[in-house]
């Protein structure tokens, strides 16, 4: 075989291998098809040829629905971060030679990770990569995994419980659970108050298909104790607010308080756990300049925040933002 010839085998390997890891990623041929902007066919007739090259089978095919054989497993596993690193090698190559100046960068948070915890490292980002365009995408818990899993984003920032065994969680700060309560409440100035104080109050807490409402019932009912629920309000914000017009108490991740609020705090770490946040990512991922640039701009903003183990609490929940505390 010809020097030539060599060359186009290897550019034919990483078309072959780039259709097969898009059509593993998506689980579909077609979806594949139009996210390298290739026609069906082309793709199905890419994989057969890796399929004849290594003698096996890499996809079980159920109707419009394709399936990993564990083969096809393995060589993904081997060949998406070769695809990866290949498709962004020129990013790759600006970086080692000091110019992180452009490309984009796609973070995935929940609301109150991208109020409370990203603007500080967010502004000392932009401030030092102006030509890098940065994409937030505000979604919950179970949408910002998909798009981890598609590709769509290339790091979310949150909190999880459950990790998955596809994704890493890598925590750089941790919050305190706090009960908050109007300035002239019975309860406010106290340095500590059992479950006990708390119980005859109304409680303000995110709608009860949050899991929220399922820690502090789970909490309550292993004291024994009877709780009463006045409000049901969306957002930290809006119970924040609630709170302060003299609604109820509430029980929330001091993340949220940022120390202008009209409120008393009081923590309640003793009964109710503490919750980290951090970097999530799809295991395996080939880490872009843009993201690894990012991921250093959140350890030097939370360098001096101590990151605290997380129990793992109320069965699978696989969540960030409404896992706990809304």
């Amino acid at each position: 075989m010809g020097s030539g010839s060599q060359i186009h085998y290897k550019q034919n390997r990483l078309k072959q291998l780039r259709a097969f890891c898009h059509a593993a990623r998506t689980g579909s041929v077609s979806a594949a098809a139009e996210k390298i902007f290739l026609s069906q066919p082309t793709v199905s007739l890419q994989i057969q040829a890796l399929e004849r090259e290594f003698s096996t089978v890499l996809f079980e095919r159920r109707g419009p629905k394709i399936k990993l054989t564990p083969e096809g497993d393995l060589l993904f596993q081997m060949a998406e971060p070769l695809v990866e690193g290949m498709d962004k090698l020129h990013e790759a190559f600006a970086t080692q030679c000091g110019r992180v100046d452009r490309g984009v960068l796609n973070i995935a948070a929940g609301e109150s990770t991208i109020l409370y915890i990203l603007p500080d490292p967010v502004r000392a980002f932009v401030d030092q990569y102006p030509g890098i365009e940065l994409k937030m995408h505000n979604v919950t818990g179970r949408d910002g995994l998909a798009m981890l899993r598609a590709d769509e984003v290339d790091l979310a920032v949150g909190s999880m419980l459950d990790v998955p065994d596809d994704i890493t969680y890598r925590p750089f700060v941790t919050y305190q659970p706090t009960l908050i309560t109007p300035k002239d409440h019975p309860l406010a100035g106290k340095e500590s108050v059992t479950l006990e104080e708390i119980a005859p109050y109304g409680l303000i807490l995110p709608p009860r298909h949050l899991s929220t409402w399922r820690m502090v019932d789970l909490v309550f009912k292993q004291h024994n104790l009877a709780y009463r629920v006045t409000l049901e309000a969306g957002g930290w914000e809006v119970i924040k607010k609630y709170v302060e017009l003299g609604l109820g108490i509430s029980i929330v991740t001091d993340v949220c308080l940022t120390g202008d609020e009209n409120l008393s705090r009081i923590p309640l770490s003793q009964y109710f756990p503490k919750r980290s946040y951090g970097i999530v990512q799809r295991r395996g991922k080939f880490l872009s300049p843009q993201t690894k640039c990012f991921m250093k701009t959140l350890d030097r903003e939370f360098a001096d925040r101590v990151v605290e183990p997380q129990p793992q609490t109320v069965g699978d929940v696989a969540e960030w933002e409404d896992a706990f505390l809304g």
